[in-house]
């Protein structure tokens, strides 16, 4: 059975997905302020660490470099389990939204 996620699990889920190879702490990080979703460091790696331990994601150590002061970079990847749980999660979704259109203000609520 597919673990259930929350709705900022499945958008860590989404940002590493969509960064490939480049998926660590800063780039996922910086996504996530792009899409206007503001997190801490704190919360980020508990996350991932979460998302980790429930099997969703799996992590490997970069090199270390000099101008991270010696340290490697921890890269995460989606696993079979985090594509079924956000392929899950968007099934919900759309489920749940049916037909609904959301529209900006053009009719009673903005909904139709």
């Amino acid at each position: 059975m597919t673990p259930k996620i929350g709705e900022f699990e499945e958008l860590l889920l989404l940002s590493i997905a969509s960064l490939g190879e480049e998926a660590y702490g800063v780039p996922i990080r910086a996504r996530l302020e792009e899409a206007g979703r503001g997190v801490s460091v704190g919360a980020l790696y508990v996350t991932l660490e979460r998302l980790q331990s429930k099997g969703l994601v799996s992590s490997r150590e970069g090199e270390a470099t000099a101008e991270r002061g010696g340290r490697a970079k921890k890269f995460y990847k989606l696993s079979g389990e985090g594509r079924a749980a956000l392929e899950e999660a968007e099934a919900v979704r759309s489920r749940v939204r049916g037909g609904l259109t959301l529209t900006p203000q053009a009719t009673q609520g903005g909904v139709t």
